[in-house]
């Protein structure tokens, strides 16, 4: 297996690279400083100079109140870009890995998580140019794998978990939306899952998240604690925070789905936030 990666410094990549040094994967690793995904001809140059059997796009603008007015930018990385990957792959005889995000939905579906059935209603420019990537990976023709995730974080600093620890640092009390529901999910996790799901030849759209679910105040807490650090958290409203985006307050997805065709289970989100703590507490 020959594997092409974007988005290389971002999180999730980095924990797709720790796996295949440690499994002796041949892979070929690119970031925004060696290639524009939403330049086509710099994407069929760099996979057909490396011939992969598999392309995976962690690469995402996920600035969500950002994109709003750098609307731009976010279509080019999150739908233009994943176009010419897909496009790349499908002419390389590539298989396509792409994720995708739970601000695809609306939030309606209030207390009950969603699955792969469900209609996407975004209501964000983030989650619109997420939701034309995937729509893009899969008109491509190219085999493909679309995974949506939900809340991700592992080490580094794109995720709440580091900024929790930031605020925690510098303020006297935390005010964290106790209305804002979704699933906290590890990139670990999510590399356990798609190494699996690349293993079966497994195709199509499917949730991959962390069992459970839970407010952005539970998890907070539950973080804290993880961490060892005292601090006092305050319940709040998402109305309490003017965000330029309009963010859905329950999105939480189910994996059951995906646990059924690979024939896993993923950790509660709970253990998961505790063995990133741990982890991260010795690194």
């Amino acid at each position: 297996m020959k594997i092409f990666i974007t988005g290389s410094k971002g999180q999730l990549a980095e924990s797709f690279l720790r796996r295949f040094e440690r499994d002796g994967i041949e892979y070929r690793a690119h970031d925004i400083d060696t290639i524009d995904i939403a330049d086509a001809q710099s994407v069929n140059t760099a996979v057909e100079a490396f011939k992969p059997s598999v392309i995976i796009n962690c690469a995402a603008y996920n600035l969500v109140d950002k994109a709003e007015t750098d609307t731009d930018t976010a279509i080019r990385a999150n739908a233009t870009g994943p176009q010419n990957l897909a496009a790349a792959a499908k002419k390389a005889g590539a298989f396509m890995v792409h994720f995708g995000t739970d601000y695809i939905f609306d939030g309606e579906k209030a207390g009950v998580p969603y699955v792969e059935a469900d209609k996407p209603n975004p209501l964000n420019v983030y989650g619109k140019s997420k939701l034309q990537g995937e729509d893009f990976v899969r008109a491509s023709g190219a085999p493909s794998l679309v995974l949506r995730l939900s809340w991700v974080f592992g080490h580094g600093r794109q995720n709440f978990i580091f900024k929790l620890r930031e605020w925690a640092a510098k303020q006297p009390e935390l005010r964290i939306t106790a209305d804002e529901v979704s699933v906290p999910t590890y990139t670990e996790d999510i590399v356990v899952a798609t190494m699996a799901a690349l293993k079966k030849g497994t195709q199509g759209t499917w949730h991959l998240t962390n069992a459970g679910f839970c407010s952005r105040y539970v998890w907070a807490t539950t973080a804290l604690e993880a961490m060892g650090i005292q601090k006092k958290v305050i319940p709040v409203s998402m109305n309490e925070f003017k965000t330029a985006a309009k963010r859905p307050g329950f999105s939480a997805m189910s994996n059951a789905a995906l646990c059924s065709e690979l024939g896993i289970e993923i950790e509660h989100w709970s253990e998961a936030t505790k063995k990133f703590a741990d982890r991260e507490s010795v690194s």
